[in-house]
Order: C-alpha cells, then structure tokens, then sequence
C-alpha cells in the first residue's frame, strides 16, 4: 500500500460522493462526467491493487492476508458496479447509486489502511 495514495483515494471517493449528490439534488441523470470521475478514481484504485498485491506476493503480510485481499478486490470493484445500476436508472437518483458506492470505496480503502499498518516484510 502507498499510504499517500490511499489518503488521496480517500479524499476522491468523497469528492465523488459529494458530486453525485449534488447533481441528484440538481435533478441530473448520470452522465459522461460521472462515467470520467468514475473512470479517473478507478485507475487510481487499479494502480493501488496492483502496487499492494505486489507488495504481499513479494513477502509483506499483513496480519489478516486473507481479509487485506478481499477488501483490495471490493475496493476495485464497487465502483464500476455501482455506476452500471447508476447508467441503468435514468432518473435523479442515478447520482445518489454513485455517492454511496464512492463512501462504500472510500471505507474500503480506510480499512486497508488498517490492515496494512500491521504488515511486515
């Protein structure tokens, strides 16, 4: 984990959130900026996956491996789902779909923090 990196993930997903807030309280449907911010916070999560499963396949082991892994998978993947159902509904409410999987992302990515912290190697 790039501890930076994370803290700056943090801070996106919850500019994301609050994007797809304001565009729900603005009656706005989800569209190409959401698809882009989406797009722009994922590669980010994708490079922190990638530096981090790199990190413990070279011998850097968290206390628990197994949860540390499956919170990285979730951290990637709850974006990109939550904007599918997002596109899918073309109310208002499309933007609220992205701010709450941008809050799920951003407490996933804490939680790797903390399990981190504890990794040696």
């Amino acid at each position: 984990m790039i501890t930076t990196l994370a803290f700056a993930l943090v801070g996106l997903t919850a500019v994301l959130a609050v994007f797809g807030v304001v565009t729900t309280a603005l009656g706005r449907p989800v569209g190409r900026a959401h698809t882009l911010a989406v797009g722009g916070v994922e590669a980010l999560l994708v490079l922190q996956a990638v530096l981090a499963a790199l990190r413990v396949a070279g011998g850097a082991r968290p206390p628990e491996t197994e949860t540390f892994l499956i919170y990285l998978l979730v951290s990637v993947c709850v974006l990109p789902i939550g904007l599918q159902f997002a596109k899918a509904d073309e109310t208002r409410w499309g933007g609220t779909v992205v701010a709450v999987t941008a809050v799920a992302t951003g407490v996933a990515v804490l939680r790797l923090l903390g399990l981190w912290g504890g990794a040696s190697g």
